[in-house]
């Protein structure tokens, strides 16, 4: 099972930190708000690193 990202949309500030540190995984959406648009585009390990660093805890890994 592969782990995918996911952001909790109500819980999303739109800080823009995600897209900040990994652009090619986390982009804002037409309401500011973060989403996942490619769920591959980086390592593991550095999509971890967005993860522990969003300030309100709304990114998360999902077993797909």
């Amino acid at each position: 099972m592969a782990k995918m990202p996911y952001i909790e949309q109500e819980e999303c500030t739109g800080c823009g930190l995600c897209e900040d540190m990994c652009p090619e995984v986390f982009q804002l959406n037409e309401d500011g708000m973060s989403e996942v648009h490619d769920p591959e585009g980086a390592p593991e390990e550095e999509i971890q690193e967005v993860i522990e660093s969003c300030p309100v805890e709304c990114i998360h890994w999902k077993e797909e």
